[in-house]
């Protein structure tokens, strides 16, 4: 009579079919992508053509998904730590440490003692996405990597960086920090790995001291070789430090064993106590199939809320008015012109330009992906320009965005523009009398407050990400969804589940508990849709009355270029203010390299001259970033670990005495500084700066100051 354990999982259902004697007859691992109850109905259907009897064989259950599924098939409910130890007792005797690293949870167990006396200790996290698989993946895609390419990077050898090990959040704003900084992308994966670690060793430990023989288990910690690394090179030190004795004849990073079939725990636990216990009869797929088919139907319709859309006439009445705004941009064409200004906006996920005429007009856009390096993304940025202007005469550029003060000097930018300044001046340009523009950006969230055409109050949030468009294309991403297809699968939705407005992370576990209910993945990406105006306005902008604002309100931002959240926002506004005008900005995605384009043409304005390097200059960039003991900073006791990204320019004057030489012809950022005082590199420098000042102050005195001095100081001798 055979047994099944049965894993519903976060993001990948399992399952072990073993006989009365525990020898495995088989097993299955998938991604559900959202869809739990389907996967399950989809192993049992199969296992039934195998032989699988209800009324007989017998059904063990653990996972997020268990609670729901038990009922339906009769199975018996196990807790997943619970199912966990019980398969590492039964198979590793000699196991004292687990960690399993799941796609949405971690969990740690502890064994004391030996054979009647031997017991558990177990702690699990499941609140926070921070060094989980999901969160794993996540980083992956904002490198740019598969998850091939990730698995087979590398922990040893590396510069490690500091990324935050306790919240997710926190950790994605770190890695964009080290992306924008231009810290190889080995580094940065090695950092990360190492943040995983410690999450686990901080947080969960709970002061316990993990002991050999120690067990890796879950997908991360089998498929990621430089995971793998970072847990033997930690536990080996944690062991030499704490003196815990080890066997004389193994080295200690044989003490840490990754079972191949790491995935199966869980499912394996389950069908061991099944062999071991009563109940779990399989009441077979017939309940399920009901569920699947209907019941998750009717629980939704009670559960949830109306779709994006009342009904399909406001639909395509809301179609009608905004399409043409959101999906314009898609239909203009690049115009020809000798002379060009440039406005470039160096963004946390995205890059943009826009070209000017010596008029103003708009000439030519593009919008692209970064790709991490914030050097390689300006060589194929301009390589595109000078493609697309056949190699027009540049004179002005204009920079906006997180890369401006990295880039500044680099690419030769005329002005430096703050990011509110350039979209209120895109704004206006275009709508002058509007009273607010919201810009939604890939981790920000930027709300500027207008009268007569003047800002009067701006609120930015990029402490958050819940109501950002990074958070958006993450989740569906996790659904294996394209960033392009959001919206419209989103707007196919005809009900939506009712998310919880407010932090990024309750927000992830909100999603995870719809899922377990049935919710697929395009009802959660309308439902985040639906909710992310709340958390623009309220949850990140603070604002309770928005009649005080005004009725103009624009919307801009790459979020915006999303036919979905243009709907969100829209009923959200005029909910709000009855005879609100919401417009979509002509150039959404593109408004903050255009307002940083329009300043750069009133400079030229103003002087007929600039400064930009030219771009071959650009496409032959050479630069070479350093992090190491060196670059640390001795101002203060964080010691923050800086980054010196150095680049070779003309005219370059060098640092000859720096601790890091940089020759002549090489110019240095430092960037990953907390405050002003880390971009000085050391006392040094700084001497080097206090005589520069003098020599400007001696040269040009402050008369002011001199007259001041003589007038209440009689003793001073003309």
């Amino acid at each position: 009579m055979p047994v099944l354990g049965l894993d519903v999982g976060s993001t990948t259902c399992k399952y072990v079919l073993l006989d009365e004697s525990g020898r495995t007859l088989d097993r299955a691992y998938e991604r559900h992508n959202t869809k739990q109850a389907e996967k399950v109905l989809e192993f049992l259907e199969r296992l039934e053509g195998k032989g699988f009897r209800p009324g007989r064989d017998r059904v063990f259950v653990t996972g997020s998904g268990a609670a729901l599924i038990k009922d339906l098939i009769g199975a018996k409910f196990v807790q997943e730590v619970v199912a966990v130890a019980t398969a590492v007792e039964k198979l590793h005797p000699q196991v004292r440490f687990v960690s399993e690293i799941g796609g949405e949870d971690m969990k740690t167990v502890f064994f004391h003692g030996d054979g009647e006396k031997k017991s558990r200790q177990v702690f699990m996290q499941t609140a926070c996405a921070g060094g989980t698989g999901a969160f794993i993946e996540k980083c992956a895609l904002k490198m740019g990597l598969s998850l091939e390419e990730l698995s087979r990077m590398s922990y040893r050898n590396q510069q490690i960086h500091r990324i935050s090990s306790k919240c997710g959040i926190f950790a994605e704003a770190d890695v964009n920090t080290l992306l924008k900084a231009g810290v190889p992308i080995e580094e940065i994966v090695a950092s990360l790995f190492e943040a995983v670690v410690i999450q686990n060793l901080t947080v969960l430990a709970k002061g316990n001291v993990p002991k050999p023989v120690a067990l890796l288990l879950g997908g991360p910690n089998l498929f990621f070789r430089g995971l793998q690394e970072a847990w033997r090179h930690h536990l080996s030190r944690l062991w030499r430090e704490r003196g815990v004795p080890l066997p004389p004849d193994r080295p200690p990073e044989e003490l840490v064993v990754v079972p191949e079939d790491a995935l199966y725990y869980a499912a394996l636990g389950c069908a061991f106590s099944a062999l071991s216990e009563e109940g779990g009869v399989y009441a077979g797929s017939e309940r399920l199939r009901w569920w699947v088919e209907e019941g998750q139907y009717e629980q939704k319709k009670m559960e949830g809320v109306r779709a994006l859309w009342k009904d399909e006439d406001e639909l395509r009445s809301f179609r009608r008015e905004f399409e043409p705004q959101v999906l314009g941009y898609r239909s203009r064409s690049f115009r020809k012109a000798d002379k060009v200004i440039i406005g470039c906006d160096f963004g946390s996920t995205t890059t943009k330009a826009v070209c000017l005429s010596e008029k103003g007009e708009i000439l030519f856009t593009t919008y692209a992906l970064s790709r991490g390096n914030p050097i390689e993304d300006t060589k194929k940025l301009f390589r595109e320009i000078k493609e697309k202007t056949e190699g027009a005469q540049v004179l002005a550029l204009g920079i906006t965005g997180y890369g401006k003060d990295l880039l500044r000097e680099v690419i030769g930018a005329d002005v430096a523009v703050v990011e509110t300044v350039a979209h209120a001046t895109a704004g206006l340009h275009f709508f002058p009398d509007a009273d607010c523009i919201c810009d939604v950006g890939g981790v920000d969230v930027k709300i500027i407050m207008l009268r007569n055409g003047a800002v009067v109050d701006f609120r930015l949030n990029s402490q958050c990400s819940s109501g950002n468009g990074a958070f958006l294309q993450g989740v569906a991403e996790r659904f294996g969804i394209p960033l392009e297809e959001i919206a419209e699968r989103a707007l196919s939705a005809r009900m939506m589940p009712s998310l919880t407005m407010g932090c990024g992370v309750f927000l992830q576990s909100d999603i995870v508990n719809q899922q377990r209910k049935g919710w697929n993945a395009d009802e959660i990406l309308a439902g985040l849709c639906h909710i992310l105006p709340f958390n623009v306005w309220i949850y990140a902008g603070n604002i309770t009355n928005f009649q005080e604002i005004g009725r103009k309100f624009i919307l801009q931002g790459g979020t915006h270029r999303n036919l979905a959240v243009v709907k969100a926002q829209v009923d959200f506004l005029r909910s709000r203010v009855p005879d609100a005008e919401v417009v979509v900005h002509p150039y959404a995605g593109e408004a903050g390299a255009l307002g940083a384009a329009l300043i750069a043409l009133e400079h030229y304005r103003q002087t007929g001259r600039s400064s930009f390097r030219g771009f071959e200059a650009i496409e032959s960039l050479e630069y070479r970033t350093t992090t190491s003991e060196a670059t640390l900073c001795r101002w203060c006791p964080v010691e923050c670990r800086r980054t010196f990204v150095d680049v070779k320019v003309p005219g370059g004057r060098g640092k000859p005495r720096s601790r890091i030489p940089l020759p002549e012809g090489w110019i240095r950022i430092i960037v990953n500084s907390a405050c002003p005082k880390g971009l000085v590199e050391g006392r040094e420098e700084l001497k080097e700066i206090k005589e520069e000042l003098d020599r400007i102050r001696d040269n040009y005195p402050n008369t002011a100051q001199m007259v001041q001095r003589i007038a209440f100081n009689p003793k001073v001798e003309v």
